[in-house]
């Protein structure tokens, strides 16, 4: 896990919504947009986020997600992605 996946994964908690991966950069600072795209398949991978196909993009957190970010979930227990 890197300082930008806390970053993405705060922003989406926050936002209670699915966004997508232009307006998670938009709102993270000195996060890129390919940062992103390249963090975004990670978190998918050790079930953080949700990806949906369409709208093309678009990412929430799932509750899995929460409990990392609440400390309730160590990294040590997720996954390799």
């Amino acid at each position: 896990m890197t300082k930008s996946d806390d970053a993405i994964l705060e922003l989406l908690a926050e936002a209670g919504i699915a966004i997508p991966p232009t307006a998670i950069a938009f709102n993270i600072e000195n996060v890129s947009r390919p940062t992103v795209d390249r963090r975004l398949p990670n978190l998918e991978a050790v079930g953080l986020v949700k990806r949906f196909d369409e709208p093309q993009g678009y990412t929430e957190i799932t509750e899995k997600g929460k409990l990392y970010l609440a400390g309730d979930l160590d990294e040590d227990d997720l996954p390799e992605p």
